[in-house]
């Protein structure tokens, strides 16, 4: 077993490596080119191009429940759990237009972090509430044009699958973006990949995608509201098809929307 991880790993890291010297570097270049970011537009095909080609290197399969709910024309928030590395790719792979809001750092990487920037993810700054907001405007702007955002409200990856308090971030920007969310929970990734691991595991990842919640006629006062029911219908998934429970954590924090 500790041997077909290790082939399953070096594989990935191929995989990591070829979807970024050949897609990502595309995406590089079609922004140095000033292709646009509307409907039709290649950018649209990075990011998913990218992450399925790590996902079929690490031999790992998706299987999505309620498709239907990404794909019916309109641009959501999709708020979902965050336990792995391999959320992201996951998502990416199948979600149509789908920007993710993603922590600064990743920007700084060669070529990778170009091509975050060039197919339209949102840099955030979570220690810093006045540059979250900033990131947050440029969601909802991003949204105002047809496109989806990705937000993970855990904030960082958690070691079990209990949900922890939600920030209030993603519930000010569907406010403000008029956005529907739709809550998404992920189960199998961590297995793939589990928080401080480097060892990739070949498994099937399910993802949930569960029943909208309109924004409609809500204001910034409704922000804890939103983040409660997300969180509730969040819980209830994850009890009701894999046994786990989530009672004593609370919905929200009280911290700063952004971080």
């Amino acid at each position: 077993m500790i041997l077909l991880s290790v082939l399953v790993t070096a594989s990935a890291m191929i995989g990591v490596v070829i979807a970024t010297l050949t897609i990502a570097t595309s995406a590089v270049i079609a922004g140095m080119i000033g292709f646009s970011d509307g409907a039709g537009s290649p950018y649209h095909f990075f990011a998913p191009a990218w992450s399925r080609l790590v996902m079929w290197m690490s031999f790992v399969r998706v299987r999505v429940h309620g498709r239907e709910r990404a794909f019916d024309g309109s641009p959501h928030i999709f708020v979902a759990n965050h336990l792995s590395w391999y959320d992201v790719p996951v998502l990416s792979s199948f979600l149509p237009r789908a920007k993710f809001v993603a922590k600064e750092e990743l920007f700084s990487l060669p070529i990778f972090g170009k091509a975050m920037r060039a197919v339209g993810m949102v840099p955030i700054k979570r220690e810093n509430r006045r540059a979250a907001f900033t990131s947050y405007d440029l969601a909802a702007k991003s949204v105002k044009v047809g496109n989806s955002i990705v937000v993970f409200p855990e904030g960082t990856r958690g070691n079990d699958y209990r949900l922890r308090p939600f920030k209030k971030g993603p519930f000010v920007l569907a406010i403000a973006s008029g956005a529907t969310i739709v809550p998404v929970v992920i189960h199998g990734a961590r297995e793939v990949l589990p928080r401080g691991s480097w060892m990739v595991r070949p498994r099937r990842v399910d993802v949930h995608l569960l029943e909208p919640i309109s924004v409609d006629g809500l204001d910034y006062s409704a922000r804890d509201q939103l983040a409660a029911e997300t969180w509730s219908r969040m819980a209830a998934a994850l009890e009701e098809h894999y046994g786990i429970k989530s009672e004593g954590l609370t919905a929200a924090t009280p911290a700063a929307v952004g971080t």
